[in-house]
């Protein structure tokens, strides 16, 4: 990658490790404190159509959440060696497919203060999308 290519993708670049962070944190989070995000999630919707899919639910949005952390981590380093941006759009993808499950949860859940905190996020990865899309050019 030239320095040229390098600035010219480092908006992405910059997304998409600000994305790696967020749900690689987030997703192990879940991994390693599966029991008490479990039974907090069941309090969350304990009065919703949703309750008993709590648990396939939450492995859902863990495996979700890890895989598209890992996806944007892998994005950056195989920028900087090929100056694709492809795998970021891709990352992108998964990671507002997964900010949209959350989001719906907790407008189920009637958590809009939680709803609305996802908003940036999206905001984000919309952003990401934009400035990766192979489509557009």
């Amino acid at each position: 990658m030239t320095i040229e290519e390098l600035f010219k993708n480092l908006p992405a670049l910059f997304c998409a490790v600000l994305v790696a962070i967020l749900f690689i944190q987030s997703g192990l989070d879940k991994v390693f404190d599966w029991k008490g995000n479990l039974e907090w999630l069941k309090g969350h919707f304990s009065e919703t159509f949703l309750s008993p899919f709590v648990p396939m639910m939450v492995v859902t949005i863990t495996v979700l959440e890890v895989l598209t952390g890992i996806l944007s981590a892998v994005a950056v380093v195989y920028c900087l060696i090929t100056g694709s941006v492809f795998l970021i759009f891709l990352a992108a993808i998964l990671g507002t497919g997964s900010i949209l499950a959350l989001f719906f949860g907790q407008r189920v859940a009637k958590d809009y203060e939680g709803a609305a905190v996802l908003v940036p996020y999206f905001i984000l990865l919309i952003i990401m999308l934009y400035l990766t899309n192979p489509y557009q050019k």
